[in-house]
């Protein structure tokens, strides 16, 4: 991935909640050019990184409004523009478009960001041909449902770390969820949903029931990176953590890879690193869904694992070149990261024991705290990690037992609205 750092480059990169860690996309991109940061207005996730992005380049605030952003996308004059974050990458292709630098495209980032379009494309190239109906409105509640069927999942159509996710099993669970809805209606935070057929995943313990596929796509074509292994989820859909290399047979990893490779062809991925997700089924993969970046703690664990940055290599991508990336080699270890998650009810964080006795452990190379005490937290759908642990291992056993002792090893205390509980990371998943 050689490339002279040049004055001259200059690179946008629009940052908000879930992206990779601004400190990480300043590193990736140091030796290649000045960074600037574009920012959502009214984000408290911004205004607590603003500090750390000012050092590392300029940052300005996306007003919302397409021609005052391309107006200043055009006075920044970027020789590429980036994001990591779902929620910025439709935004992301529009100011490519103003500033005159290649980008994803407006469809092929539709796609990524709006699964109700994104399961039509899906459908339409015979890729993945699960029942799904769009909710644009309350009024279409019961015909989605009905059309759908149950068990069905219920998710927003443009939603990021499984915010308002719901599966519904029952009649029952599918009032209940309708009630949230009207809710969300009544609070003024309705936004569309898509209501899909329920993808029962295969027993799979001690590993998840899904997994997700690292990419790298260039008009020249696709490279897969990495098949990453999961942690089991915590209800509803919040993923815990990774494991490479996967530890599945040969020829599954490559009806996963292939699945996967005619997903990427359907939405028109060809410029930018993706991030696709699969169910594991008793009939087989099945794409759950396919977005344009790579997972927020994905870069941490390449660069730790194998020295690989993939920042940089997106953008070398968004530049025209090729990153020369190839499938990742992890030198005969297994290599894994597991988070924490915050509780599904609100509570306060109000300190974390054990940090020592992990970082200890045969295989931990770090311990990484995300919340600092005091810190007051939501609850609900949303993944909310906590921390996160890193290590290595001589097989998938030795892993799955490192993160065993990690998560017996931690404490964490919670102040919730009936009174103080101290909970070890196995407690804290039962929250």
């Amino acid at each position: 991935m050689n490339a002279p750092r040049s004055a001259a480059l200059r690179f946008a990169v629009l940052y908000d909640l879930g992206a990779v860690p601004a400190g990480e996309i300043g590193a990736g991109l140091a030796d290649l050019g000045d960074v600037v940061f574009l920012v959502p207005a009214g984000s408290v996730h911004v205004e607590q990184l603003r500090p750390v992005m000012e050092m590392l380049g300029a940052v300005h605030t996306l007003s919302g409004h397409p021609e005052a952003d391309g107006e200043l996308i055009r006075r920044i004059a970027p020789d590429a523009v980036l994001t990591f974050c779902d929620a910025l990458v439709r935004q992301a292709a529009v100011l490519s478009a103003s500033a005159g630098v290649p980008g994803p495209g407006e469809r092929t980032a539709r796609l990524f960001t709006d699964k109700v379009s994104q399961r039509k494309a899906l459908r339409e190239s015979g890729v993945e041909l699960i029942r799904t109906a769009p909710i644009a409105s309350l009024a279409d509640w019961d015909a989605a449902t009905t059309a759908v069927g149950l068990p069905a999942i219920v998710k927003p159509a443009s939603g990021t770390l499984s915010l308002n996710t719901f599966a519904v099993h029952t009649p029952e669970e599918r009032a209940e969820v309708f009630r949230l809805l009207q809710n969300l209606h009544s609070a003024g935070r309705w936004t569309p949903f898509i209501t899909e057929e329920f993808l029962q995943g295969r027993p799979s313990q001690p590993f998840g029931d899904y997994v997700s596929v690292e990419s790298v796509c260039t008009p020249r074509g696709i490279t897969h990176l990495v098949i990453t292994d999961k942690t089991p989820v915590l209800p509803p859909f919040r993923g815990t953590g990774r494991i490479w290399p996967s530890h599945l047979p040969a020829d599954e990893q490559r009806e996963i890879l292939e699945l996967v490779s005619r997903a990427l062809q359907a939405v028109g991925a060809d410029r930018g690193l993706t991030h696709t997700e699969v169910k594991l089924t008793v009939d087989g993969p099945r794409i759950i869904e396919v977005n344009g970046r790579i997972s927020g703690y994905v870069n941490m664990m390449a660069r730790e694992s194998c020295g690989v940055d993939l920042v940089r290599a997106a953008a070398l991508v968004a530049l025209g070149h090729d990153p020369d990336v190839v499938p990742f080699d992890f030198g005969g270890k297994v290599h894994f990261q597991y988070n924490n998650l915050a509780p599904l009810r609100p509570c306060r964080l109000e300190g974390v024991t054990g940090t020592d006795t992990v970082r200890a452990l045969p295989g931990v190379t770090a311990y990484r705290a995300f919340v600092r005490p005091g810190t007051d937290l939501p609850g609900g759908t949303t993944t909310r990690t906590l921390d996160t642990v890193s290590g290595f291992g001589g097989d998938h056993d030795e892993v799955l037992a490192t993160i065993d002792a990690a998560r017996t090893a931690l404490s964490f205390d919670l102040r919730f609205e009936d009174g103080a509980r101290r909970l070890t990371g196995h407690e804290l998943s039962l929250c």
